[in-house]
Formats: C-alpha cells, sequence, structure tokens
C-alpha cells in the first residue's frame, strides 16, 4: 500500500473537503436532522483554507482526511480532523494529528485545544490530549462537547 502524503489544502478542494468532513461525522450514526444541524458548522470554506494551517492527507491523489490548525502562539485551536470512513483504520487520523503536532511546534504553539466530538475524544485522548472541560456545541443548543488540550 502506498504511502500517505501530507500537503497544504488548495482553494479549489474547500467543497471536497466539506463533503469529507460530513461524510466523517455521519460514520459515527448521528441522523439526518442532526447533520443539517452541525453542516453550517463543519463546512470548509476558502477563507479558511487561506487562513488557518489545512493540510490534506492524501494517497495516490485520493484524499483521505484533512485537519486544521487556527490561532496564534502560545495557543491554538485544532479546528478540525476528519478522516474519510473508506480510509478509517489505516492509521490516516495518527497520520494527521502527529503531522498537526509537528507543524504547530514549528509555528511556536506551545499547546493545541481541541472541541472534540464525544467519539473522536479517545483517539485524541491515545494521542495525548487531555480533558480540560466543556464547550456549548455551535450549532446544537444544550449540547455539550468535550474541549480537551494537547501540549507541544
Amino acid at each position: 500500500m502506498e504511502s500517505i502524503a501530507i500537503r497544504r489544502a488548495q482553494l479549489r478542494e474547500a467543497g471536497a473537503l466539506t463533503r469529507l468532513a460530513i461524510r466523517s461525522k455521519a460514520h459515527w450514526g448521528y441522523d439526518k436532522a442532526f447533520m443539517r444541524r452541525v453542516a453550517e458548522e463543519l463546512t470548509v470554506l476558502e477563507e479558511m483554507v487561506n487562513r488557518d494551517e489545512v493540510m490534506v492527507a492524501e494517497r495516490e491523489g485520493r484524499l483521505l482526511g484533512f485537519y486544521a490548525i487556527k490561532g496564534q502562539p502560545p495557543v491554538g485551536e485544532l479546528n478540525a480532523l476528519f478522516v474519510d470512513p473508506a480510509a478509517m483504520g489505516q492509521k490516516v487520523g495518527r497520520t494527521l494529528m502527529e503531522h498537526a503536532l509537528r507543524a504547530a511546534r514549528e509555528k511556536g504553539f506551545s499547546c493545541l485545544r481541541i472541541d472534540s466530538d464525544p467519539f473522536a475524544e479517545g483517539f485524541y485522548k491515545k494521542m495525548g490530549a487531555v480533558k480540560i472541560g466543556e464547550v456549548p456545541s455551535g450549532s446544537i443548543p444544550g449540547r455539550f462537547l468535550p474541549l480537551l488540550e494537547v501540549e507541544i
């Protein structure tokens, strides 16, 4: 199997990254009503690709996943990390997270905060993050998400 390549996202990929994020989120069994409510939060805009550190994982030209880091050192935010369901279990998430941590360190960040989906909390903890609290969902009133932090 070919190795996973990581590269900067291109503006023209914003739509494809949005679709990948939606597929990834839906993988956890959320219903259609829930997915409609979070669609705006999952939308990758060209402005985001231009402004933030948005990196994609690919193999043989196929998008496997992506991450986005935003903010200014010393504390940043891992704003997104999504893996296409067809690529789950192939170390894509681990590869992206390790790359994100190296990139953040190189940019002078000392830690990254993560508003995690509850289903992803275990993954982030395996990658060294710790839960430091909860934050309200940006889409669903009354829903709270784990707030994690990983030191770099």
